[in-house]
């Protein structure tokens, strides 16, 4: 089951994560669908619901890093 956690981003709404697949989804304030990323961490997500700029963890640490 998918946990989503509402962030507070002028780019990301919010981001949900799956710990059965490790399956990450970032529902983008000016996209849609909802993006999907494979193989992400658990403490990956946590670190990311909890970074000081949610924009910057993402750019730094998950962008082109975990396609499916």
């Amino acid at each position: 089951m998918t946990e989503w956690v509402n962030v507070r981003s002028s780019a990301i709404r919010k981001i949900g994560y799956d710990t059965d697949t490790n399956r990450m989804y970032i529902d983008f304030e000016d996209s849609n669908p909802v993006y999907t990323y494979c193989s992400v961490p658990e403490e990956l997500f946590c670190e990311f619901v909890s970074a000081r700029s949610v924009g910057g963890f993402y750019h730094q640490y998950i962008k082109d890093k975990y396609d499916c």
